[in-house]
């Protein structure tokens, strides 16, 4: 009976492979599971194990390319060898197969289906998400919602958790974008020789290197047709960064050229004359010393998001900014009185941010137009203020919201932004601690910026910059004082904002920070 070998499915974005090198040869005799052939992708060099004992037979050749599903070769498993096998081969043959290639079924004791697990839907904006981490590896054990992978949006990152116990299957892997629905991985049922497969992986892997490193150290004679040939991937690789094939080691089986041998050579320096005067040599001699190195790296979808969205506002909007500054000498004097006995009471500091935010909430209400947003050919007026905080998290910029932050006390602002910030240098805010939000505050001055134009969070209509604090000397009634003063800046889509509303909006808050105690009064 003749059993045919088809390209497995190996990533949902791969759809074709190249056999980059068979390592067995046509008539040789196969064992199951036996490794016969390396296949290549545009992102990995994947392993081709044997699915039946018995005599190879090959179709595709080295180099072709071959779609997912279709034939590469075929395993007489009725026939025998056209030649007895080496000593080394016999034995192999004589022997149990190794634990870690035994398949799901046999290495589950057949506990059941694989169960498949997908994107979740996490909030109606997103698409599409990356796996920014897989937090275990394929052939892992896994428990029931045991915490497997990170998987990042353009908002937030998620922990995507085990749907059931048993064997890590990985389909996706890390770095690659799936949209939602799309499979992650498969879990099969039940523990299995997980332990046992994992000495025989690491077995297998050191009898591998031990072969390459013979086959590196061996003398010319002893090399293969595949040495120093580099795989299809690889040779164009070369060709493009025009580097002979010649000048690059070889560390694939039997000293093949790999994809990463390739990407990471560098093309030989032409060699200098022998007999050049000392003068010349001298000139020539490259002007810059010192590194000159430099990195590439792969753009999070957080940190696109951001800059289509910055780019989209500046694109979309009659943004510009109005500027004014504050006196923080009475706000400062009121946190030196009393912040002790406030955190002693609320368990929290006392800090700038609440008496902004209070102090903007009051402004809001009586500007309302300053947070409005446009909708289409509508204006939409708000009676609450959700207020977003920028927070720089590890990732990138986040903003997570104070909702109805008019009603809240100076401890009970105090304490959401704690908690907020908290929850975003950890990469824990939810999508929705992240979305709405009508007026944005941002403060710049925790990283020393003297004045900014900040940019309107979209779809918002205005945002206000914070500044740092600088002691100036500033005319107080007649006379030169030096005073702790800080600049503000309001950012607004002059579409929706007036320059009369933009401006007595800032008064207001400016007036309202100078004296603390309207806030307490409302006046």
């Amino acid at each position: 009976m003749s059993l045919e070998v088809k390209v497995p499915a190996v990533g949902e974005s791969i759809t074709e492979v190249t056999i980059a090198q068979w390592l067995k040869k046509d008539g040789d005799r196969v064992e199951m599971d036996e490794v016969i052939a390396e296949l290549e992708s545009d992102k990995a060099t994947f392993e081709l194990p044997a699915e039946a004992a018995g005599i190879l037979r090959i179709v595709a050749q080295e180099g072709d390319t071959i779609e997912v599903g279709g034939v590469i070769c075929r395993i007489d498993q009725d026939g025998a060898a056209a030649s007895a096998p080496s000593a080394p081969a016999a034995e192999q043959a004589a022997a149990p197969a190794p634990a870690a290639q035994e398949s799901p079924a046999a290495a589950t004791g057949g506990a059941g289906e694989a169960v498949e697990m997908r994107v979740p839907t996490v909030g109606e904006s997103i698409s599409e998400v990356t796996i920014a981490n897989w937090l275990k590896s394929d052939g892992d054990h896994v428990e029931m919602d045991e915490v497997i992978a990170e998987l990042e949006s353009d908002k937030a990152t998620f922990e995507l958790s085990a749907e059931a116990a048993g064997t890590l299957q990985i389909v996706a892997q890390q770095g690659d974008t799936v949209e939602i629905g799309g499979l992650l991985c498969k879990i099969v049922p039940g523990a299995g020789q997980v332990k046992a497969n994992a000495q025989a992986n690491a077995k297998q892997e050191q009898a591998t290197q031990q072969v390459a490193a013979q086959a590196a150290s061996a003398p010319s004679g002893a090399q293969t047709y595949a040495s120093g040939t580099p795989s299809p991937a690889a040779g164009k690789i070369l060709a493009e960064r025009g580097i002979n094939a010649a000048d690059v080691q070889g560390s694939g089986r039997d000293g093949r050229i790999t994809k990463e041998d390739a990407q990471n050579a560098q093309a030989r320096p032409a060699a200098q004359p022998a007999a050049a005067p000392a003068a010349k040599q001298e000139a020539a001699a490259p002007a810059a010393t010192g590194g000159r190195n430099s990195r590439r790296e792969k753009m999070s979808n957080l940190r696109k998001t951001v800059a289509r969205r910055l780019v989209s506002v500046k694109n979309e909007t009659a943004m510009l900014t109005t500027f004014n500054e504050v006196d923080m000498k009475p706000i400062m004097d009121i946190r030196a009185k009393y912040k002790d006995k406030f955190k002693e009471k609320h368990e929290v500091g006392l800090g700038f941010m609440s008496f902004f935010t209070k102090a903007v909430t009051v402004a809001l209400q009586e500007w309302p137009a300053v947070n409005a947003q446009i909708d289409g050919n509508e204006i939409v007026y708000n009676d609450f203020c959700d207020i977003s905080i920028a927070v720089s998290a590890p990732k990138g910029l986040v903003v997570p919201v104070i909702r109805n932050a008019e009603q809240l006390t100076l401890d009970g602002i105090e304490k959401e932004v704690i908690r907020l910030a908290k929850k975003a240098r950890e990469n824990k805010l939810t999508i929705e601690e992240m979305t709405g939000g009508t007026f944005t505050i941002t403060n710049g001055g925790v990283f020393g910026s003297m004045m900014s134009t900040p940019i309107i969070n979209a779809p918002q209509s205005a945002i206000l910059g914070m500044h740092n604090i600088v002691q100036r000397p500033v005319a107080i009634n007649g006379q030169v004082e030096i005073r702790p003063m800080m600049y503000l800046a309001l950012s607004y889509d002059h579409r929706i904002i007036d320059g009369r509303e933009s401006v007595s909006f800032l008064v207001r808050v400016k007036e309202l920070l100078e004296d603390p105690m309207r806030l307490l009064l409302g006046v």
